[in-house]
């Protein structure tokens, strides 16, 4: 069983991470483990499987493409919002699934938590973005958006410290951002109803 640090990290990595692209995270999970990188909990190991690999990889496929797309990736976000959160939850869950009822509890609670910080931030962000008229803004968010899921994973598998450095950083923004996110968000349902 990993230490009560590093599996917080791993908890709190994977929740955040799934609020952003759960399907990437779910897949570079298991390909790690399969990989023999990092030792998955037991409760995790599943995502090793051949067909969960495929499921995951094809969804994240999926999620990839329909991402770089204006106007398709807010509607892929709002369905994501139904799936993300509790897979987060779920995700925070099975990290600390070693460690007693009491503490999977906590870790569901702060894993969704995570993932419906990340994926508000995320689908408003990129709801305002879309409505400049050229894709390339779009496009330089998501691959923002990819880089930092994986620099977030590669740091909740290796570097834990750095993971809530970065989680840290992150939510401070999120804080920032929110409250703008929302008034441009209702100036644009404002004009849209106009």
């Amino acid at each position: 069983m990993a230490d009560p640090f590093t599996a917080a990290a791993l908890a709190g990595g994977l929740s955040w991470a799934s609020g952003i692209r759960l399907y990437m995270t779910l897949f570079v999970a298991g390909w790690f483990g399969r990989a023999g990188w990092v030792e998955l909990p037991e409760s995790l190991q599943v995502l090793e499987s051949p067909w969960v690999m495929a499921v995951t990889g094809a969804l994240l496929l999926v999620e990839f493409l329909a991402d770089k797309i204006p106007g398709i990736d807010s509607g892929w976000d709002a369905i994501q919002t139904f799936i993300r959160v509790p897979a987060g939850a779920v995700l925070g869950a099975a990290a600390l699934g070693q460690m007693g009822t009491e503490w999977t509890t906590i870790a569901a609670i702060l894993g969704g938590t995570f993932a419906a910080g990340a994926h508000l931030t995320k689908a408003g962000s990129r709801a305002l973005i879309n409505t400049s008229p050229e894709p390339f803004s779009n496009w330089a968010a998501s691959f923002t958006e990819d880089m930092a899921v994986l620099g977030g994973l590669w740091a909740a598998f290796f570097y834990p410290w750095l993971l809530f450095f970065f989680l840290a950083l992150f939510f401070l923004a999120a804080l920032w951002l929110l409250p703008k996110l929302w008034r441009g968000l209702r100036w644009l349902f404002r004009k849209l109803s106009t």
